[in-house]
Formats: C-alpha cells, structure tokens, sequence
C-alpha cells in the first residue's frame, strides 16, 4: 500500500492558484479525509478553481441544511462536481421538483423493502457466482470482480436479456475509467453508448410490455402524469440516468470495505461468528467510506455561509464524503465504531427529495457480498498499491486482495 504519510497540502503557490481545495491532486487511502478534516475547522465552505470553478460545502449541518431546502439549492443547473452530464436531461436527479416527482414515484415502487428482501436470494446467487472463482484462486483484484455485480443486479431487476446486460457492465466500466482518467473525449462517446443501451431497452419494452406492476421500463412507459404519457425523451433520460448512478459506487465502497477488514482481522472473524452484525456494520462503512463527495446544487439567490458569500448560480459540491466524519456529529468520526449510536445521522445517500431511491438495495447489496466474502475465506490480505478515485466519488478503485479460502 502507498505511504499515508505523504505530504498532501500543495505550496503557497498552488494553493493560490487553485483556491481553498485542490480536488485534482493524486490521493492516497487517508489523504482526502486528512483535507476535509482540517477544512471543517479552517475552511468549512472552501471554493476551488478546479473543474471550471465551485464551492464545497464540508460540514454536516451546512449539508443537511442544503438538502432540506430544495427550493434554493436546485440540481436541475448542475447535478455533480466534476459536471459530467453531456447529454440531455435524465431525471429524476436533473429535475427540480415538482417536475422530477413523477419519475421518483414510478422509481420509489420498484425499491422498498419488501421488494428489495424479495429479491435477496437472487441476489446472493449473483454474489456467490462472482466469489466463488474469485476465492478459488486465491483472491485478485476485488474492485474488478465487485464492478461486474451492479450490471448483474440491474439486468434482473430490468427483466434484460444476459447480452445486453453484459453490454452494460462492459461499457459503464469504460465509462468510470473514462471519468477517472478525466477523459473528456471517451467520457461523452461511453455516455452516448450508454444512451443507444438505454434506447434498446425502451424499444424492447415498446415492443415486448411487461406488467408494469413487476417491470421498471414498462412502469416508466405506462406512467400518466397530468392526463398524458411521460416525455418518450425523459423516459429515456431515466433509464440512462439509472444505469449509471447504480455501476460505480457499490465496486468503489466493496473494495475500501475489503481493505479495512484486512487491516482488522479481529473484526472480520468476529463479522464471521455473528453474520447478524453484518448490516450495522455496513452502515457504519457507508459512513465512514461515503462514496460520493461531489453531488451538486445550485443556488437560486446569493447565500451566506459561515461568513461566505456563494452567488447564484455557481455550483456547490455536497461533500457528504466529509460531512459524514465531522467530528461535531459523530464523536471520533475517522474511526469505525460498531456500536455507533446515531448512524442515522449519516448521509451516505443525501437527503430531501433526491435522497437515493435505491438505498434499500445498495445496504442489501454490501451486507450480502460482505456475508458471503467472509463466510468463504479465513483471512484477507492487501497485496499491492491501492488505487483511489477521483472526484465525484471517493474510495477504491483497484484493490489486490489475497484471500486464503475457509
């Protein structure tokens, strides 16, 4: 693993150059939370030059306070720092309300809690056929293997043929290097691809409707809202939109998961003996190793903010990835606490209407792979550098893992 104690500040000269907060600087495993976590007491609504310009909002409450007033801070301008949205309005997360709220309702349905337990062995089937080899030959890459599971889940949750499923884990992985690799070019080309994947699976269900009551694109499809069919181009925009947001965080959460269980042996074998902890324990991780830092909004009107001026319309990343461990909330916030006693203060997965509809589902998928990586192993090692992202999410993006099998 690289040296977490690398010097991570840039010289005066840089830091003028790009404002309170470099977000293009190479990171290591601690090294983001080391700025944050000094921006909360120095600098807590810093401004970068980065990415053509934007505020960064670090501490809970400023956050929290920004979600519960869509009114002010919209997303429809801006949804995420770095803007990587090339291509047309996808809602529900491009919307304001109340334009996005019939598109969240169709959404919402297809994610409860009940749906989500009833898909559970489906889904631990998809687990365990993506473990099973990778355990077997002593570990590899995790993020490799984890990055395939999200287009699994979604190609049964979409009733999809296993071709088109596999094209869409295929290109959101060349999409999410893309984005890594701040590849501008490859960027719109792999979201222009993603648009003519999200095309075929309309046309599929235009041609071949499911009931709409068991099939999210039929659903979207029979959707009536103030006496008419939703816009044939927002339908589509949704499906896109759902095909990305869902692909990349849960890979970049399971690797950071993996490396802390490593370096934790003890909490591992304990996760081991007593799988029922399992589900706190990945609450805790979703606090801890938020993978988003970089959600967006918009302010309508000029707002202050711990003495700052921020003018309407300039864009204003949500660092929940920060605003997670800041100390005024949750006591001792770099370090995993089991027995956290309000982690449900987090937000991992925002908050006010565009709080992440699929969150159900996400918990369920990290408890399931988290299950069934221990159950088939006795100890995991990291063997090799890991790799971080890069803005908008944070976490692991290569993670060489040596397992030894149970």
């Amino acid at each position: 693993m690289e040296d977490h104690e690398a010097e991570v500040h840039p010289s005066p000269a840089r830091a003028a150059a790009i404002g309170d907060l470099d977000p293009t600087e190479p990171e290591q495993l601690t090294t983001a939370h080391d700025r944050f976590r000094e921006l909360r007491s120095t600098c807590p609504v810093a401004h970068s030059e980065a990415f053509g310009g934007f505020w960064a909002l670090l501490r809970h409450a400023d956050v929290a306070a920004a979600l519960r007033r869509p009114s002010t801070y919209i997303t429809s301008v801006q949804n995420v720092v770095p803007k990587v949205a090339f291509t047309g309005r996808r809602p529900p997360l491009h919307l304001d309300p109340p334009e996005h709220t019939p598109y969240r309702q169709v959404i919402n349905r297809f994610f409860t809690d009940e749906r989500v337990r009833d898909f559970e062995p489906t889904l631990r089937r998809l687990v365990v056929e993506l473990l099973d080899p990778f355990v077997a030959a002593g570990g590899g890459d995790l993020c490799d293997v984890a990055q395939h599971l999200p287009g699994r889940v979604f190609g049964q949750l979409f009733n999809l043929p296993a071709g088109l499923a596999e094209t869409i884990e295929a290109t959101t992985a060349r999409y999410n290097r893309a984005l890594q690799e701040a590849d501008d070019a490859t960027v719109k080309a792999t979201s222009l691809e993603l648009y003519e994947v999200a095309k075929t699976i309309v046309e599929l269900r235009r041609h071949e409707p499911l009931d709409p009551a068991d099939d999210l694109p039929s659903a979207l499809l029979a959707k009536v809202h103030d006496g008419a069919p939703l816009p044939p181009e927002l339908v589509l925009g949704t499906i896109r939109q759902m095909i990305v947001v869902g692909m990349i965080a849960p890979s970049v959460v399971i690797g950071t998961i993996a490396v802390h269980l490593s370096e934790h042996p003890a909490l591992a074998d304990r996760l081991r003996r007593e799988p029922g902890l399992t589900g706190r324990a990945v609450e805790e991780y979703l606090r801890l190793y938020t993978p988003y830092r970089g959600f967006a909004r918009t302010a309508t009107h000029d707002v202050t903010i711990a003495g700052r001026t921020i003018p309407a319309g300039e864009p204003i990343a949500l660092v929940y990835a920060s605003a997670n461990r800041d100390e005024a909330v949750f006591g001792d916030g770099d370090r995993f606490v089991l027995d956290r006693p309000n982690i449900g203060e987090h937000l991992a997965f925002g908050g006010g209407p565009h709080r992440c509809a699929g969150e159900a589902l996400a918990r369920s998928m990290l408890r399931v792979v988290v299950e069934e990586l221990l159950a088939r192993t006795r100890s995991l090692e990291v063997t090799g550098e890991v790799v971080m992202t890069r803005w908008p999410e944070w976490g692991t993006l290569s993670v060489p893992l040596r397992v030894v099998p149970a």
